[in-house]
């Protein structure tokens, strides 16, 4: 084995669980080379949700603090029915919540949470960025990797991570795995405070469950903005992609929802239209020095909003199977995936599952409006624990 000082590890793509994987590997006294086919290293998108597992994974990498600092911390997790305006369910996220799970749940703006990682793999001298590269093949040797990319050239290390997105070329050059586009549409778009009903400026988010759709709004950067995702069932067959949507469209799939939520479709001046694609669960993600984070690993829906969260989880576990294997990459890899591969797979079932109880409609939506009535917080707590009880200290462990 290298000495640890050594060894060098690509990382591809800057994303949010890149930058997390780079910082990661830094941490084990490993040399980065971080890989990323924009020209400049950044994140799109509006708002996302954290919870305490996403913070227990951020205070590991270093950078819970300045997470903290860009986030709104939520009060309670709202569902409402969307016919009726009903509330559904309300899960406490205050000073028990935090208690019992060792970290807060918030919401923060996309490019704020890749800025505040990004910000510490700026400083770190370990890590090395070359944007405006288009990675097209990897090679895993015996001894090392190489990846090259659509100009030739060609990169060597000790091994690679592969964090380049659903459409991931390491993934799709290694297990071969493809994505599945779901048929599900979401458009997504920031309100400034001044234009949000002011009804709906709750600290919380809050979600709308209606027939084959639902709407989501919540607080951003201090209650200045609010960021609103809306989604459906789309009629026609969907390839996966971001392009800017239409107000037009968006309203021909919410006849029948009540004014209240409704009047939220109103305020965007301007939409971002995301085609959805998950994946379904495979048993290896990679071979020997290569290996496979983030949604190029396990591509999910955002019905649990857990995408991001999971990333990072990924990033703080392969940082520990490495320390755990003494930097054999082989097998820290496949330790990393034995523990990851399971836990990834239960989110994106119960994903699947969660946007289905979202969506329901005639009895469907009935029964859904019943299960958690007069439930106790205990009981929410209880069945979040094995979502939200994640930590860097039992990361290693089947959860």
């Amino acid at each position: 084995m290298a000495n640890a000082a050594k060894q060098k590890v690509i990382v591809v793509g800057g994303g949010i669980g890149g930058l997390a994987a780079a910082l990661a590997l830094t941490r084990r006294n490993i040399q980065v080379l971080l890989l990323e086919q924009a020209a400049e290293i950044g994140e799109i998108g509006a708002g996302i949700q954290l919870g305490p597992n996403a913070f227990a994974a951020l205070d590991a990498l270093g950078v819970g603090e300045a997470a903290r600092k860009r986030a709104v911390f939520t009060d309670h997790i709202i569902m409402m029915d969307a016919i009726d305006a009903q509330e559904v369910v309300r899960i406490e996220t205050g000073e028990a919540f935090r208690e019992k799970f060792g970290g807060p749940y918030a919401v923060i703006h996309r490019a704020d949470i890749h800025l505040s990682i990004y910000e510490a793999v700026q400083h770190d001298p370990l890590i090395e960025f070359r944007t405006s590269t288009h990675v097209a093949d990897v090679k895993v040797k015996a001894d090392g990797v190489e990846v090259v990319d659509t100009e030739g050239n060609v990169y060597r290390a000790d091994a690679v991570v592969g964090c380049d997105g659903v459409k991931s070329v390491i993934r799709a050059k290694t297990i071969g795995a493809q994505h599945r586009v779901t048929g599900h549409v979401v458009y997504r778009a920031v309100v400034d405070q001044e234009n949000m009903p002011a009804d709906l400026q709750v600290n919380a988010p809050m979600l709308w469950a209606g027939p084959r759709c639902h709407l989501v709004h919540y607080p951003l950067r201090g209650g200045k903005q609010y960021n609103l995702v809306v989604t459906f069932h789309s009629k026609d067959e969907e390839e996966w992609g971001v392009r800017d949507g239409s107000k037009e469209e968006v309203l021909s799939y919410f006849e029948g929802i009540h004014a209240r939520p409704r009047q939220m479709l109103d305020k965007p001046t301007s939409w971002r239209r995301w085609a959805t694609a998950d994946a379904d669960p495979v048993d290896a993600w990679g071979t020997g020095r290569c290996t496979i984070l983030g949604d190029a690993a396990h591509p999910m829906t955002q019905y649990m909003a857990q995408g991001a969260c999971m990333a990072l989880e990924d990033a703080v576990t392969l940082g520990e199977a490495i320390g755990r294997s003494q930097g054999d990459f082989d097998a820290a890899f496949r330790l990393y995936e034995s523990v990851r591969i399971p836990r990834t797979a239960r989110v994106v079932w119960s994903t699947r599952e969660m946007g289905r109880i979202y969506h329901a409609k005639g009895v469907e939506r009935s029964v859904r409006n019943l299960l958690w009535k007069n439930k106790p917080q205990s009981y929410f707590y209880d069945s979040l624990e094995w979502l939200y009880g994640w930590r860097q200290s039992n990361c290693l462990e089947p959860r």
